[in-house]
């Protein structure tokens, strides 16, 4: 079970630092850094003094150019937000979310799905298109006149509710022997979806020029139904025959052409 923590475009160093220190308090250590402020944020004085002794969390994390890179093994994404989005995924309170999430998984006999949490810019929040990608918004209630929480701060508070959801530091407890979950992970659900973005668009019935909201839509579509291996390459299939069959239409008529200007027999 992998347990993320992805701050993406992340502006302070002491932010960084206090990050790690609240993910070390909580038991966990898989920090992602996406396309931060500072190339060398996790040397930087302020960042190793917020961290205040959690510095094996900094020596471990990684910094990466992309957000796909920092999904390698993930099979389901929260992103944190104040507001739900528009054609997003649903908005829910931290709480009853990973509660639900971790009591699902020990009814099923397996162990937590593998779990990032995505954290926005401190300074713009997450973009649609990331929130897009995700399972989950989750919103921290807070005083409405007032609900913006430091980075640091929401992690810690993240990192509090998971670690509550999968049973503190007690043992977990699934109700038969656990199994290697079978679910595809982000990684392989962004890829068939970019598959099947340029698969619709080559068939005509996505307009890359005005794509409105079906993407997202159909990015939730995929992440409902929770995708094995075996039906990535399914719809992965689909795509190709798809691309195939444009590519085959769209070459007639040049056929018909070249025939047409053949002189008579």
């Amino acid at each position: 079970m992998t347990t993320r923590f992805i701050l993406i475009e992340t502006s302070h160093p002491g932010n960084v630092g206090a990050a790690a220190r609240a993910l070390k308090v909580m038991g966990f250590d898989d920090l992602v850094l996406v396309a931060p402020r500072w190339p060398n944020v996790l040397r930087r004085k302020e960042t190793i003094e917020r961290a205040s002794g959690a510095t094996d969390v900094l020596e471990r994390a990684r910094i990466v150019a992309t957000l796909d890179e920092a999904l390698d093994g993930v099979q389901h994404l929260c992103a944190t937000v104040m507001v739900g989005r528009d054609f997003g995924p649903p908005t829910q309170a931290p709480r009853p979310h990973l509660e639900a999430l971790a009591a699902q998984a020990r009814a099923r006999g397996e162990p937590p799905p593998s779990v990032a949490f995505l954290f926005g810019s401190e300074r713009y929040g997450m973009k649609n298109e990331d929130v897009y990608r995700c399972h989950v918004g989750l919103s921290i209630p807070t005083n409405p006149g007032f609900g913006s929480l430091n980075l640091a701060a929401a992690v810690q508070l993240i990192a509090y509710e998971w670690r509550l959801a999968l049973g503190g530091y007690g043992p977990w407890l699934p109700a038969v022997p656990t199994q290697a979950s079978e679910h595809a992970d982000a990684q392989a659900v962004a890829g068939v979806l970019a598959h099947w973005e340029q698969a619709l668009a080559d068939i005509g019935f996505l307009d890359p020029s005005a794509p409105k909201k079906l993407m997202p839509r159909l990015n939730q579509l995929f992440n409902r139904a929770r995708l094995t291996p075996e039906e990535v390459h399914i719809l992965r299939g689909i795509a190709r025959s798809m691309q195939r069959t444009a590519a085959a239409a769209s070459a007639a008529p040049k056929a018909t052409g070249a025939a047409a200007d053949l002189p008579p027999q």
